[in-house]
């Protein structure tokens, strides 16, 4: 396995993490709120604080570590639309994550004192809100991330010997010409 593909392999795992923990965990609070059973609020609370600690922020410190040593490698310019684009979404993405993870540990504070449902603060509906308000952009900005690491819409290239391989870097129009246009290139070319 070349240094390439170890580097790709984390980064994909690292967006799986990101991507993954986050909708599941979002989903199963968010579940448990709706459910206006304290004590399912309480537990799921808890592990959300814990599965984001254990599993969000080690993938979010390696991303864009990862994502540098492949833009690196491939020679991908750090000027490129393709670069801005990912930047910005993932700084919108830690804008709106960093109030979620104080806001997740005050709803476990506050789940854990109260007796029931209806024992809840205001405090703490008006922070489920918040979450949910905050979620919302971040996973529609993780998601278009991944459709530009999918795609590289935007993506400058600076071919080297080194760096040019025609397995990673498959340029859409090269291979999804149309009939009229000239022959295609069959997928069996990049493996």
């Amino acid at each position: 396995m070349s240094a390439y593909d170890a580097i790709k392999i984390l980064h994909i795992l690292g967006t799986v993490l990101i991507f993954g923990t986050g909708m599941g965990t979002a989903f199963f609070l968010l579940m448990a709120y709706r459910t206006g059973d304290v004590d399912a609020i309480r537990v799921t609370a808890r592990h959300v604080v814990i599965a984001d600690w254990l599993f969000t922020m080690p993938a979010i410190v390696l991303q864009p570590i990862t994502g540098a040593l492949l833009m690196h490698i491939l020679g991908v310019r750090f000027d490129s639309a393709w670069f801005l684009a990912v930047a910005l979404l993932y700084v919108l993405t830690g804008l709106c994550w960093i109030p979620v993870v104080f806001i997740q540990h005050r709803l476990r504070d506050l789940a854990r004192t109260a007796a029931s449902y209806a024992a809840l603060p205001p405090e703490f509906h008006r922070m489920m809100r918040w979450w949910i308000v905050l979620g919302v952009p971040a996973f529609t900005a993780v998601l278009l991330i991944v459709v530009l690491m999918v795609t590289h819409m935007g993506m400058t290239v600076i071919p080297s010997a080194d760096t040019m391989r025609a397995e990673i870097l498959p340029m859409p129009s090269r291979w999804l010409r149309s009939a009229t246009s000239g022959p295609t290139i069959p997928m069996q070319a990049f493996p």
